[in-house]
């Protein structure tokens, strides 16, 4: 059975069920949010080791018709949005009944859900940006759900700039258009071979230099990460860890690599692909020494973390950069594939432990009403279950053998060095320190030392919430001890989707 299609057809459908129920049906955004995202991450699991899917949208075949595509690249991606999905829900059953409005956010939420799952089934770059459109607007909203003054102000600063890279992706589209006479990211490839060969057309090159900076934006790397900062902290914990677990990732991460390994592509053959590649690199090393400074000095949990996720999403970058201008230079392809494989475990591997730190940074204010450091101390004790889960995930994204975190940037700063980056490598090696110093702050002032004035009320929360906590911090400790399973069932797949652009372009045009 084809279960493409339902990715974006059951959370597009109960976005507009849930207001319209709400009038009767009090708890339907609960009810039908919670079996929505439930079954959507199940499906997801479903795909994993199944063939690659084209789905023909009416019946008509590209570039024609719409396509939707789900490859190796699109089933990881799916994975982390659906799963990760379904937990924030279920931490917000009890988080957000302090909020009014619930249907309201239930509806907003399966939106951003049936936007990101549009964005990484798209066979096309109109209908990309359309569900990215979807996606954005939806977290504009729930970033400033709670409207209070900082809410809104994080909201509508979010809302400004990621309208501002709304705008040049959607120039760089209509650029690539006019062009090429095409939108289906396979013909545009092809069309760009047939044309042009080994010559860089201008336009093109305009046009994959707005990509650039738009997917750079939505993704938060530096210099283009000012919305992140305050958004990530003002809004609700479960859209937080949706935000920096997802979001980011879906809307930045995944486009920028679809559209730059499949639609322009890494060859010597291409001049203007080793630009795309060492632009890449350079946003990626800004974005790790950047962040990675600015969390250290944070005693905002939420806003330390909104620093950190800058910090990752960069050696999530630099595995791909470096995989990417491998293939630019004519480089070993199996150096590439290794680059391009610690990105994409290192993207998994954050999408589970920055949801948990997230979803833990809610739980412990909920607990404490605070989320200044400088007031907590000792949750351990009052909160055991949401304290060890919070150390686990810090040690994981710190790099701490034997969890994932280790291991993903393991392999990023291995194959970072191989390609003779060694400038590069040393800071992200250095950065990686920094990283350990500022979890390590985390645990001594929030997790351990002496019980502090607000936590000693503090409870622990109620299972409905400390359950995602617990199954991501599983996560965390599965994907670094059986890392053969992941690696082949899940992460190899997604490797040789982005490897293999002339397989891309055969899959979906026949």
């Amino acid at each position: 059975m084809n279960l493409v299609p339902l990715f974006v057809a059951i959370p597009l459908g109960m976005a507009f069920l849930i207001p319209l129920l709400g009038r009767w049906w009090k708890t339907s955004g609960e009810v039908l949010a919670t079996g929505g995202t439930a079954l959507l991450g199940i499906m997801s699991i479903m795909s994993i080791g199944a063939p690659a899917v084209v789905h023909h949208m009416g019946g008509w075949a590209p570039p024609v018709g719409i396509a939707m595509v789900s490859d190796g690249l699109s089933v990881l991606l799916l994975i982390a949005i659906n799963v990760v999905g379904f937990l924030a829900v279920l931490f917000s059953l009890k988080y957000m009944k302090a909020y009014t409005g619930l249907p309201k956010y239930y509806s907003l939420f399966m939106l951003m859900v049936a936007g990101m799952n549009g964005v990484v089934l798209s066979g096309d770059l109109f209908n990309l940006f359309v569900f990215l459109e979807i996606a954005s607007i939806a977290s504009y909203a729930l970033v400033a759900f709670g409207t209070d003054a900082d809410e809104l102000e994080a909201g509508f600063k979010y809302l400004i700039l990621g309208s501002v890279a709304s705008v040049m992706i959607l120039f760089a589209v209509g650029t690539v258009y006019a062009v090429t006479g095409s939108l289906n990211m396979a013909d545009v490839a092809r069309e760009i071979s047939l044309r042009f060969g080994r010559e860089m057309n201008p336009a093109l090159l305009l046009a994959a230099a707005m990509f650039m900076m738009g997917f750079s934006l939505k993704a938060a790397l530096v210099p283009f990460h000012a919305w992140l900062p305050d958004a990530h902290p003002s809004a609700p914990a479960p859209i937080s860890a949706m935000l920096s677990g997802v979001v980011i990732k879906s809307l930045g991460v995944y486009a920028m690599c679809r559209v730059f390994f499949h639609v322009f592509g890494f060859s010597p053959d291409l001049p203007g692909s080793l630009i795309i590649a060492n632009g890449m690199i350079a946003f990626s090393v800004l974005s790790i020494v950047v962040g990675g400074l600015l969390a250290i000095g944070q005693w905002d949990f939420k806003r330390l973390l909104a620093y950190s996720s800058i910090g990752q999403i960069g050696y999530v970058t630099l595995g791909l950069g470096v995989g990417a201008r491998v293939l630019a230079t004519g480089g070993m392809r199996s150096l590439a594939a290794l680059a391009i494989l610690g990105g994409l475990f290192h993207l998994i591997n954050h999408a589970a432990f920055k949801s948990l730190l997230f979803l833990s940074s809610g739980a412990i204010q909920h607990a404490t009403g605070t989320r200044d450091m400088k007031q907590l101390g000792g949750v351990r004790e009052k909160m055991p279950i949401t304290g060890a889960t919070t150390n686990l995930a810090a040690l994981s994204i710190a790099g701490v053998p034997p969890f994932s975190g280790f291991w993903s940037k393991l392999v990023i700063l291995v194959a970072t060095l191989q390609a003779g980056h060694y400038a590069v490598g040393g800071i992200a090696i250095a950065m990686a320190f920094v990283t350990l110093a500022y979890y390590v702050k985390v645990q001594r002032e929030v997790i351990f030392g002496g019980i502090k004035s607000a936590v000693e009320k503090a409870r622990e929360v109620p299972a409905v919430m400390y359950v995602p906590l617990v199954v991501l911090a599983v996560v965390c400790v599965g994907f670094g001890l059986l890392y053969p399973v992941v690696g082949y069932r899940i992460l190899e797949p997604a490797r040789d989707a982005l490897l293999n652009g002339a397989e891309y372009i055969k899959l979906v045009l026949g």
